[in-house]
């Protein structure tokens, strides 16, 4: 990856050659691909692993969203807990969404819906959100992300957002308090991470 290469760049310039990943989702052990210009491309990053095991299980069936999908594991892991549930996964890389398509097709999970911010029309609302959001964009971009997708829950959903302490996951605990007016508190403390369960605002 270049220096001005991030995963969260719409189109990297760095070597997009897919190769396969076993990894463990959903408590199956899974073949995905995965390729260089994307979030953890060589395995499932600490932070993902982490709100993998401590959010509650999907509801069985809804509307759900993966903020930040990156190559899937999320949107993955969703789909196969819930098949009967519609999952939006969101990123800007391009090359990462080619990848979740790739990977939802392979497993055959015909619910998941890989796009841009742009392709979920404005008036879906989400009965949960599951992120690994992109904290080192900074502060603005992802208080701007949060801002636009936090508060299209729907009444009775909830959020888990997964943020690493030292990165600052208790200041945006009281960010999106004071600042969405949503309830959000801490779920649990793993490994150097915090999950955030956020519920739609109160009346």
């Amino acid at each position: 990856m270049s220096d001005h290469d991030h995963y969260f760049t719409a189109a990297p310039a760095s070597d997009g050659e897919r190769r396969p990943l076993r990894v463990r989702l959903a408590g199956l052990t899974v073949e995905v691909e995965v390729a260089g210009g994307v979030f953890s491309p060589g395995s499932l990053d600490k932070g993902t692993r982490v709100l993998l095991e401590e959010a509650p299980s999907p509801p069985p069936e809804g509307t759900f969203l993966d903020l930040g999908c990156g190559w899937g594991p999320v949107a993955l892991t969703l789909g196969m807990l819930a098949p009967a549930a519609t999952v939006h996964a969101v990123d800007v890389n391009e090359r990462a969404l080619d990848l979740c398509r790739r990977n939802a097709a392979s497993l055959g999970l015909d619910g998941v819906r890989a796009g841009t911010a742009e392709s979920v029309p404005d008036d879906v609302r989400f009965d949960l959100i599951w992120s690994n959001p992109p904290i080192r964009v900074g502060k603005a971009v992802l208080h701007d992300l949060l801002r636009t997708w936090l508060p299209r829950l729907a009444p009775g959903g909830a959020a888990y957002l997964v943020v690493q302490k030292n990165l600052g996951s208790d200041s945006l605990q009281r960010w999106v308090e004071a600042d969405l007016g949503m309830p959000c508190r801490r779920l649990t403390s793993v490994r150097g991470f915090r999950v955030l369960e956020v519920t739609p605002a109160r009346p």
